[in-house]
C-alpha cells in the first residue's frame, strides 16, 4: 500500500491528504443536518449574538492565523537561504567550522577565520577545471552594508552580469549592492569594522566611488559593497596581491609572494562533476577544506528537522488546547440562548432539529474563523517576511502551502467534531429550566 502511495503524483497525495483530513467534518456536518434546514434560525441566532460572535471568530482567527504564519515562514526561510546559496557551488577555506564559514562567505556575517596562502590559491586558479577562482577580504563596511573585496569574475557570476553602470576599473571604484543606499557616481569612506564595532575615522582619505549597481539578487549580497579585494588589502596596509611593477593590476593572475591571504575562495567550474573532483582534490586535514553550501545547508536543515518535529509536538498541544478552549467557548455560547432552544423544544421541535441548530451555530463561527484565520495567516506570513528580509537580506517569501492548508483542514475537522459535544449538552437540558432562564 506505501508503495502505491508513494507512486502517486505529489500534487494527487497532497489533494488526497485534504480530502481524508476534511472528511470526517464532513460526514459530521451530513449526519447532523440531514433532513432539515436549520440555517434561517441559526442567522437570526447570530445576528442577536452578533458581538459575542465576532469575538469567538476574531479569537479562533488570531490562533489558526499564528500557526499558519509560523509555518508558511519556516519553510519560506528555507528555501530563501538555499536560495541564497546558489551561486556558490564550491568554498574553500582553511580547516575549521565549515558553517562559520558559510555563514561569513554566503551570508556575509562577521567571523574569525584563518587564512589562505597565495600558494594555496594560485594552486586552485591554475587548475584547469576551475572557471572562477574568487578570494574574498573582509573587515570594513560602510554604515550597516560590509564591504568585500573581491574579482570581477565573481562580482558578474553573482550578478548574472546584471550590473547597471560598468565594472570597476580603478582600486577606488566600487560597485553596490541592490539595497545599499548609494547611487552610482556616489563616493564614500569605508569604516574598519561592521557594526557597532566599526571605528568611523580609521580610514579616513581613503574614499571609494559606486561606478555600478548589480541588480537584486535575493541574498545578503544586495546589502553590501563590492570592491576589487587588492582595495581591502591596500587600505589595510598590505601587499595588493601583485609585484611592485604589475601593483596597478585588478584582478587575478596573483604573485603568491604578494598575496596578503584570503579566509575564503569561492570555486566555481562550468561542469557539475568538476565541483566534486575539486572539492575531494582541496579537502586537506591540515591546509584546506573544501565543501558545498547546499550541502552543509542540508545538514543544518536535518538539525532543524528535529527541531521542527518537537516545534510540531508543541504546536500540536497548543492547537489541543485551542479546540479545548472553542469547545469551552461553543459551551458559553450555548448558554446564552438557552431560552430560545428551550421555546422551540416547549413548541415541539424535534430534538434532532434543535441539534441541528446548535451545532449548525458553532460550525458557522468555527469555519468564519477559519477563513479569517487564513487569511491572518498569510498577512503573518508576509510581515513575517519582510521583517526577516529585512534583518538578513536574504530575500524570503511564504506564500501559502499544502502545509498550511493541510493544518486548517484538520482543525476544522476536529473542531466541527468537538462543536458535537455543546449541541448534545443543550438537548439535556430541563426545558423547565431553560424557560426560566
Amino acid at each position: 500500500m506505501s508503495d502505491l502511495w508513494y507512486s502517486l503524483p505529489s500534487l494527487l497525495q497532497d489533494v488526497l491528504k485534504l480530502a481524508l483530513l476534511l472528511l470526517p467534518g464532513l460526514l459530521v456536518g451530513a449526519i447532523a443536518l440531514r433532513g432539515y434546514a436549520p440555517w434561517p434560525l441559526t442567522r437570526a441566532i447570530l445576528t442577536r449574538f452578533r458581538w459575542s460572535a465576532v469575538m469567538f471568530v476574531a479569537l479562533i482567527a488570531i490562533s489558526v492565523g499564528m500557526g499558519i504564519g509560523l509555518l508558511a515562514q519556516e519553510r519560506g526561510l528555507r528555501r530563501g537561504t538555499a536560495q541564497a546559496a546558489d551561486k556558490f557551488d564550491l568554498v574553500v577555506a582553511a580547516p575549521g567550522s565549515e558553517l562559520s564559514v558559510l555563514f561569513a562567505a554566503v551570508y556575509l556575517q562577521p567571523s574569525d577565520m584563518a587564512l589562505l596562502s597565495g600558494e594555496v590559491y594560485d594552486e586552485i586558479a591554475r587548475n584547469e577545471k576551475v572557471a572562477v577562482a574568487a578570494p574574498l577580504a573582509f573587515g570594513d563596511s560602510y554604515g550597516t552594508s560590509p564591504l568585500v573585496g573581491t574579482t570581477e569574475a565573481f562580482a558578474r557570476h553573482l550578478s548574472d552580469d546584471k550590473i547597471e553602470g560598468r565594472m570597476w576599473a580603478e582600486h577606488h571604484e566600487a560597485i553596490a549592492g541592490a539595497f545599499v543606499p548609494l547611487g552610482i557616481g556616489d563616493s564614500f569612506e569605508p569604516a574598519h569594522g561592521i557594526g557597532e564595532a566599526a571605528e568611523d575615522h580609521a580610514h579616513e582619505g581613503e574614499g571609494l566611488t559606486v561606478v555600478g549597481r548589480m541588480a537584486p539578487t535575493g541574498t545578503s549580497w544586495d546589502n553590501a559593497l563590492l570592491v576589487p579585494v587588492e582595495s581591502v588589502w591596500e587600505v589595510h596596509g598590505l601587499a595588493n596581491g601583485h609585484a611592485p611593477e604589475r601593483e596597478e593590476q585588478i584582478g587575478p593572475p596573483f604573485d603568491p609572494d604578494y598575496f596578503p591571504g584570503t579566509p575564503a575562495i569561492v570555486v566555481h567550474a562550468e561542469e557539475l562533476w568538476a565541483n566534486y573532483a575539486l572539492r575531494s582534490e582541496f579537502t586537506r586535514d591540515s591546509e584546506t577544506m573544501a565543501f558545498f553550501p547546499g550541502t552543509v545547508l542540508a545538514n543544518l536543515y536535518r538539525v532543524m528537522g528535529d527541531v521542527r518535529q518537537a516545534m510540531s509536538v508543541m504546536a500540536l498541544v497548543t492547537q489541543v488546547l485551542v479546540a479545548a478552549s472553542v469547545l469551552l467557548g461553543l459551551f458559553i455560547l450555548s448558554r446564552l440562548f438557552r431560552r430560545q432552544v428551550a421555546l422551540l423544544r416547549a413548541l415541539g421541535a424535534p430534538s434532532r432539529f434543535v441539534f441541528a441548530v446548535v451545532w449548525s451555530f458553532g460550525a458557522v463561527l468555527l469555519l468564519a474563523g477559519a477563513g479569517l484565520g487564513l487569511l491572518t495567516g498569510l498577512g503573518t506570513a508576509a510581515l513575517l517576511s519582510q521583517v526577516v528580509t529585512a534583518r538578513t537580506g536574504i530575500l524570503v517569501t511564504a506564500p501559502l502551502g499544502w502545509a498550511e492548508i493541510h493544518f486548517l483542514a484538520g482543525f476544522v475537522s476536529v473542531t466541527l467534531i468537538l462543536s458535537l459535544l455543546p449541541a448534545a449538552l443543550v438537548l439535556r437540558q430541563p426545558v423547565v429550566d431553560g424557560l426560566r432562564a
